[in-house]
């Protein structure tokens, strides 16, 4: 990186002698006593209360310059910070590399150590006022400038892991609005990843400090949030357990559940009107976490409080709703999440009409006990899903008491019967609602959205209905036009209608030639085996599922196809990496060579876990992108396919070049089948896993026509 010499501010020195001037120019002094930054780190600071205005890059010359008139003509032998970093990014050197810092203070404790203020630690300045906000450009460059101290500075000056605020230790108010980025883990910390664009909020920051500050130690069960000033799980959580502590709830958990609930609402009293300062203050720093404006001081709650508030009820569809204590209560807790009731970018307004209507009709007018209040922020996700199956219970006539949004006999029954009949009003709504988060379908690879338009009306559209055939045959459901029971199942759960034909299955167990004849007998066409398993013999958790020699003989003579699957574990985060890929798709390679699977067979590699989209984008599409880099490497004779979520197979179909998806369909709660629509690249959908026979095991799959055809035979013995 580049460090600005002294002598890029020593120019604009006012107010010294011509012997100080001329210091000013020089080379810093060095440290007459020890100075080992590598036992500590760096300290963060800001100017202070300063008439300083960071209008230009000459602006910031002057006031490095300033800084050194100050120092050198008061305590300290040279201008006492390091280096310097302005709104611009621009980074000066002070003291540079051969001088310890000046910081008030001896020593300082940290992690049990006692480290010298002045001796092992660098001191960057951030040249911003106490209220001023830092840059973009600022934080970036004091970024690079740790990792510089850490790795590019002069061997005996190399700086220590640690980053901490001039306050640290010290009564005072600096760093300012650095203080929450003055910690290891934060963006300027080179160990971790730089979220683009992603500042802190310093009103997020002050709930942190607060709620350690007050109910660390006091609350038990309390569990200390990182005081990082972005928002999060562990931050409205902390928040959770300090209402929890305040209404008497001990111990205090990181969950608000029913106990919660209870309390909340047994306490009817709402921000207008509480009276506990703690409570009020509680509900403030909630609104700021969760992105609306807030009174400051926050234990009063005024008109900006009122109208952030109003604001929220409104975008969670309540408006000109009666709120109750148990509504209350649900609204108390929805604040308490990282739920979003905004549109939020990439939101659909469509879909958050819906979520708004969800809320209002069956949490606040229809009171279903069991049903929080679904996010509104345009995606449809686990939660809506959730609420949306509750609605549809409710509809179906089931009690208030038992609706609980699982997808259970109670609820196919219904569907069967009432949900299969004329549909009108909101029942009618919640099936187009469902249509519509399936969107888009897919006819012959062409996307096909359905129409928002088509929700609000009980007019059986010409575009309602072809869009539903449209979805149903892609979905290799029957083509009916109408909510019949299999459409509805397949609307709501991945795994669809799990008693439909299926002509495709995979299994651990091999396939005798007897086995084979059985599964044709009984519909299925073609079958799933795995080349290979990553446990020798003497494991105790060795399955055998690898094929057998003569296996794919026996599964060809009795009349079926077959398709590879490759998997060494793949059921946890860690299990995927480029590396990892690519070294089995080496492996893959060579077992289907060994076995003597003909070129452009499919090899289904698994994801067999509920893989979270940041994994997916982490781990799972670079693991995708070295088994591609491998198998190209080996002259591309055989395609790879994805085994995994819906979410799973779209993406890494997408974005590493899987020729078909194996959709698990039957883990119908993973997170990846909830809210997303089967994969345009869909082969084979896996809807149950049942006993076959005793000891035989199979998970059936529906095997899509024009899909992948498997295996039929092999080019070597």
């Amino acid at each position: 990186m580049t460090i600005n010499a002294r002598s890029t501010w020593a120019g604009y020195v006012t107010d010294v002698t011509d012997a100080q001037k001329a210091q000013a120019f020089a080379a810093p002094v060095p440290s007459s006593g020890a100075w080992e930054p590598s036992t500590g780190g760096v300290f963060l600071h800001h100017r202070g209360n300063r008439s300083f205005s960071p209008g230009s890059e000459e602006d910031c010359k002057k006031d490095v310059a300033e800084v050194f008139a100050h120092d050198v003509t008061g305590d300290y032998a040279d201008i006492q910070y390091n280096f310097f970093v302005c709104p611009h990014g621009i980074v000066y050197e002070g003291r540079g590399y051969e001088r310890g810092e000046a910081n008030f203070g001896a020593y300082i404790t940290v992690d049990g150590v006692s480290l010298g203020r002045n001796t092992a630690f660098y001191s960057i300045c951030g040249l911003l006022r106490s209220w001023d906000q830092p840059t973009d450009a600022m934080l970036r460059s004091i970024r690079d400038l740790i990792a510089h101290l850490r790795g590019e500075a002069p061997a005996s000056r190399r700086a220590g892991r640690r980053i901490l605020p001039h306050s640290a230790g010290y009564d005072t108010e600096c760093p300012g609005n650095l203080t929450p980025y003055a910690t290891n883990g934060s963006p300027i910390d080179p160990a971790v990843s730089w979220d683009e664009g992603t500042l802190m909020d310093m009103n997020v920051f002050a709930a942190q400090k607060w709620v350690n500050t007050r109910y660390d130690g006091v609350a038990p069960g309390y569990v200390r949030v990182l005081e990082t000033g972005r928002t999060g799980w562990a931050t409205v959580l902390s928040l959770t357990q300090a209402l929890q502590h305040e209404l008497g709830i001990s111990p205090t958990v990181q969950s608000f559940g029913p106990a919660t609930m209870r309390a909340v609402q047994d306490h009817p009293l709402r921000p207008d009107t509480e009276t506990n300062p703690s409570i009020i203050t509680i509900y403030n720093y909630a609104l700021w976490c969760k992105g609306y404006y807030a009174t400051d001081p926050p234990y009063i709650w005024d008109t900006r409080s009122r109208d952030s508030f109003q604001a929220l009820i409104g975008h969670m569809g309540l408006t000109g709703v009666v709120i109750t204590n148990a509504l209350w209560a649900r609204i108390a807790r929805a604040l308490l999440t990282m739920d979003q009731f905004r549109l939020v970018p990439g939101g659909d307004a469509a879909t958050q009409a819906i979520q708004q209507h969800l809320n209002k009709r069956y949490v606040a007018q229809r009171a279903i006990p069991a049903m929080n209040l679904v996010p509104c922020d345009g995606f449809y996700s686990r939660e809506v899903q959730k609420g949306l199956m509750m609605a549809i219970q409710y509809e179906l006539g089931i009690g208030l008491n038992d609706i609980n949004g699982y997808f259970g006999p109670g609820t196919q029954s219904g569907l069967r019967t009432r949900g299969a009949g004329t549909l009108t009003g909101d029942f009618r709504l919640l099936f187009r609602a469902a249509c519509f988060f399936n969107s888009p379908t897919y006819d012959n690879g062409r996307q096909v959205p359905y129409s928002s338009q088509d929700i609000y009306t009980d007019t059986q559209t010409a575009t309602h209905t072809s869009w539903l055939r449209t979805f149903q045959s892609f979905s290799q459901i029957p083509v009916t036009g109408t909510n019949d029971y299999t459409t509805w199942a397949q609307l709501l759960i991945s795994a669809g209608d799990t008693d439909r034909e299926a002509t495709g299955c995979d299994c651990i167990t091999e396939i005798t030639l007897e086995r084979g004849r059985l599964l044709m007998q009984n519909g299925y066409r073609i079958v799933g085996r795995y080349l290979d398993e990553h446990l020798p013999p003497s494991d105790p958790d060795y399955l055998g599922k690898a094929l057998k020699p003569g296996e794919l003989q026996n599964i060809f003579a009795a009349g079926l196809r077959m398709f590879p699957i490759f998997q060494y574990n793949g059921t946890q985060l860690a299990n995927f990496t480029y590396d990892k890929g690519y070294d089995q798709g080496r492996k893959a390679d060579e077992k289907a060579r060994a076995f003597g699977l003909p070129p452009g067979a499919c090899i289904y590699f698994a994801v067999d876990y509920d893989a979270l989209d940041t994994e997916i984008t982490s781990n799972v599409v670079p693991y995708f992108r070295g088994v591609r880099t491998a198998l190209e490497q080996l002259g591309g004779r055989y395609q790879f396919g994805v085994y995994g979520s819906r979410n799973v197979c779209s993406r890494v179909s997408a974005e590493a070049g899987a020729r078909w998806s194996f959709v698990s369909g039957m883990s119908w709660g993973f997170s990846g089948n909830l809210g997303y629509p089967l994969p345009d690249n869909w082969s084979l959908n896996q809807i149950r896993e049942y006993a076959f026979q005793p000891g035989w095991g199979l998970d059936r799959n529906v095997w899509r026509q024009g899909g992948d055809p498997g295996v039929s035979s092999v080019v070597s013995p």
